[in-house]
């Protein structure tokens, strides 16, 4: 029954009753009932896992996420970490997660999976990374993209958080699930298209004020656009680069 994960559930629910979230599902029948699968998500919030999890719970499944490993220095997050069976990545060295990953899939896990790996501040879909073509041929499981959409009004990169009762609507949607191809290059690009499609499909459905920081550029708002977005992605990392070896000076004097 894993206790914690279903205190978990139940709290996140009411979290979401209360905050006033009104959240859509839609095509959680391709979600496998059973068996394992790669859960592929697009990344354009730091709450979008709860509108995925939840996608995951409806179908009577439960989502076993790759989390980086800086997480389990927060001593609850850990607590939560170790009894929900997340999977801790180190981002420097992410073979040991790759493989307990596999093991789950094999087991006939779901694995939840951002293919874009950080945030998307232009909220459009980011180059991909291999992992989770890779895991799904591993394994011998599909992969269902499912897009979440709206959470980003929620919690995002630059802009400040509306954790109180927002009613910010939030659609989430499962597509088709896609079997791994004869290549990862092939499967890549089967699954980009697909959650391509997607997301296109699902912003056509909401409503996107003009200018409004969280809408793509190209539907009209104020959001960077990928070349942008990318920039500031680098920046960050320079920076997040240069405080790591300030820390590591000082250490060693």
């Amino acid at each position: 029954m894993e206790p914690v994960f279903y205190s978990l559930e139940v709290l996140v629910k009411a979290a979401v009753r209360i905050n006033g979230i009104g959240i859509s599902y839609r095509g959680l029948d391709h979600i496998p009932a059973e068996g394992g699968a790669v859960i592929a998500i697009n990344h354009t919030s730091y709450v979008d896992w709860l509108p995925a999890a939840l996608a995951v719970h409806y179908r009577g499944r439960r989502l076993r996420f790759m989390i980086k490993e800086e997480m389990q220095e927060v001593k609850v997050i850990n607590f939560l970490i170790r009894r929900t069976g997340t999977i801790p990545v180190d981002r420097r060295a992410g073979a040991g997660a790759y493989a307990v990953a596999v093991e789950r899939l094999q087991a006939g896990e779901l694995v939840g999976v951002y293919p874009e790996a950080t945030i998307s501040r232009s909220f459009e879909l980011k180059d991909f990374k291999t992992g989770a073509a890779r895991m799904a041929a591993e394994a011998g499981v599909p992969i269902v993209p499912l897009i979440v959409w709206g959470a980003q009004r929620i919690w995002t990169k630059d802009h400040p958080r509306r954790l109180g009762r927002s009613k910010i609507p939030i659609i989430v949607e499962a597509g088709a699930p896609l079997p791994a191809a004869d290549t990862m290059a092939e499967t890549l690009q089967r699954l980009r298209t697909a959650m391509t499609e997607l997301l296109h499909k699902v912003q056509l459905e909401y409503p996107h004020p003009e200018g409004a920081f969280w809408v793509p550029r190209r539907l009209g708002g104020g959001a960077p656009t990928l070349d942008e977005a990318k920039q500031l992605d680098e920046a960050e990392l320079a920076e997040r680069a240069r405080r790591r070896a300030e820390r590591e000076s000082r250490s060693h004097r």
